[in-house]
């Protein structure tokens, strides 16, 4: 069940909840505003802990004090904002995190709080709202699950944000929503990506994107095999071959009747439902090779993020290219030393038959060149492994030869926390990936060097007229254990990352 969100004017000594949410600098000595009212309304027991080193306000700590009729509230819930020095937005969303999951601890179901960092921390209220509520949906939520037990305890069912200021109250509300589509639009990806392989086949995220598309007000083309194979895209096909699972190309836009007077920024997604390797067997990753059901993740941050530029109306014509298909084995099945031609009408080698997501994008991208006018055209995937060895599970990689795009991005990423770190597009790159039977090879096999540089290299053989970015989010796509905002799990990431790289564009 999804969060309720409320926005309500009032003092958050007064507000009745199961559990209510105050804050703490580190290195306060007597706390003021909110907190020091509800610090006298407790007789100064807040006062004693910090005297006694109990709440010292370093970022993401809590501490739970009873009222025991004092207050409305049975509980209050102290979490600490850290260093004022380096206090900002990120600061915000790790304070509301871990807020929200020790609220949850103890069984609180309607929860108020106060909107960090607007009084002493200095934050417009809207930014301040949004970074709350995104935080606060995207620690609570919790994974799917096909089991036959009971499910886990409830969660937190309201949200309320407590807002002093009468003059306050319309931009903390205006705030909120924002960041509850955010915050659920990523939940949209998330669910996708944690799915398993068997229920989410490409089929089932066609639908997933028809009902989402019709309940936010997009516009959804579903290319079916017959489709594809018209407009030559034989690349992707090639990939399809060993599934009884058919592909599918979803295209889904927003404005798209506005096309030819707002800009357009084309956003593709790598959309692998499962990913064997094909012949080329991912035998050194057998133990974890069910992660690859979220080998599609790109995809579902791709659809996340149309959905967003849908329901916060933002004026842009924005596309969303989708190519959905499995990376099986069959007697049809492509093998290396394969040759396909793709729709650019270029040709490429297969070497690996593990370097698929490559060779669908490739059709993908060659399918944005109809867009002409694209003033961006973004592909997220969860490309190769070795992004993990080069930039370990703390960024994403970003590669592009258009620096202006790059900064953009970068400024994205700085805004949400999403990190991305920019590696090389050499042109050098391009001999590792030359074919002597076709225009391009899709890997350097059995050389891994280089790796990830070499797959971006692929895929920008076959842009053609327009600024171009490819992230690499495999070490991303997937957090191995917990850290604010990020469950266990499909992380979503990017998702929040495209939706400010689209926001900024327009303001």
């Amino acid at each position: 069940m999804s969060m309720q969100v409320t926005v309500l004017q009032g003092s958050i000594q007064e507000t009745a909840a199961d559990l209510i949410i105050v804050n703490l600098f580190e290195g306060v000595t007597e706390p003021g505003g909110a907190t020091g009212v509800v610090d006298k309304a407790l007789g100064g027991r807040l006062s004693a802990l910090i005297a006694l080193g109990d709440a010292r306000g370093g970022l993401g700590q809590t501490t739970l004090l009873h009222t025991f009729g004092a207050l409305p509230s049975p509980r209050v819930l102290v979490v600490g904002l850290g260093d004022r020095a380096h206090f900002g937005l990120a600061a915000v969303r790790t304070a509301a995190a871990a807020a929200v999951a020790a609220a949850r601890q103890t069984g609180a179901r309607r929860v108020a709080t106060i909107v960090h960092g607007t009084g002493a921390g200095g934050l417009a209220p809207a930014e301040a709202a949004q970074a709350v509520v995104e935080a606060s949906l995207m620690e609570a939520y919790v994974m799917p699950r096909q089991a036959s037990g009971a499910g886990p305890k409830p969660g937190i069912e309201e949200l309320v944000l407590v807002e002093w200021s009468q003059e306050s109250v319309e931009a903390v509300a205006d705030g909120a929503r924002v960041g509850r589509i955010i915050a659920e639009s990523a939940l949209f990806a998330r669910d996708l990506a944690a799915a398993p392989s068997n229920v989410a086949t490409p089929t089932y995220l066609v639908e997933a994107a028809r009902g989402m598309a019709a309940a936010s007000g997009l516009a959804c083309t579903v290319l079916e095999r017959e489709d594809i194979e018209a407009l030559g895209m034989g690349i992707l096909l090639a990939v399809a071959k060993g599934s009884d699972e058919p592909p599918k190309f979803v295209i889904l836009e927003h404005n798209r009747e506005r096309a030819g007077e707002l800009d357009t920024v084309v956003l593709v997604g790598k959309g692998v439902t499962f990913d064997t390797g094909g012949y080329t067997l991912k035998v050194e990753s057998k133990a974890t090779m069910w992660k690859m059901k979220g080998d599609m993740a790109g995809a579902a941050d791709v659809m996340a993020a149309l959905r967003a530029a849908a329901l916060l109306d933002l004026p842009l014509h924005v596309v969303g290219l989708t190519p959905l298909c499995e990376n099986m084995i069959n007697g049809k099945a492509q093998k290396p030393g394969d040759v396909y031609r793709g729709m650019t009408g270029k040709t490429m080698e297969v070497i690996s038959t593990d370097a698929e997501g490559r060779m669908i994008l490739a059709d993908a991208l060659a399918y944005a060149g109809r867009y002409q006018k694209a003033r961006a055209v973004i592909d997220l995937a969860t490309l190769t492994a070795t992004i993990g060895l080069a930039l370990g599970p703390r960024a994403a990689g970003l590669f592009t030869p258009d620096a202006w795009l790059q900064d953009r991005l970068l400024a994205a990423s700085a805004a949400t926390g999403e990190r991305l770190w920019p590696m090389p597009m050499y042109d050098d790159y391009a001999q590792d990936i030359a074919s002597e039977f076709a225009d391009v090879k899709n890997s350097t096999m059995p050389d891994k060097a280089a790796g990830v540089s070499t797959s971006a290299k692929f895929l920008q053989h076959f842009t053609e007229g327009y600024p171009w970015a490819h992230i690499d989010l495999a070490n991303m796509a997937w957090a191995p254990a917990a850290r604010p905002m990020y469950p266990k799990g499909a992380t979503a990431f990017g998702v929040r990352l495209l939706i400010q790289f689209l926001r900024d564009w327009v303001h």
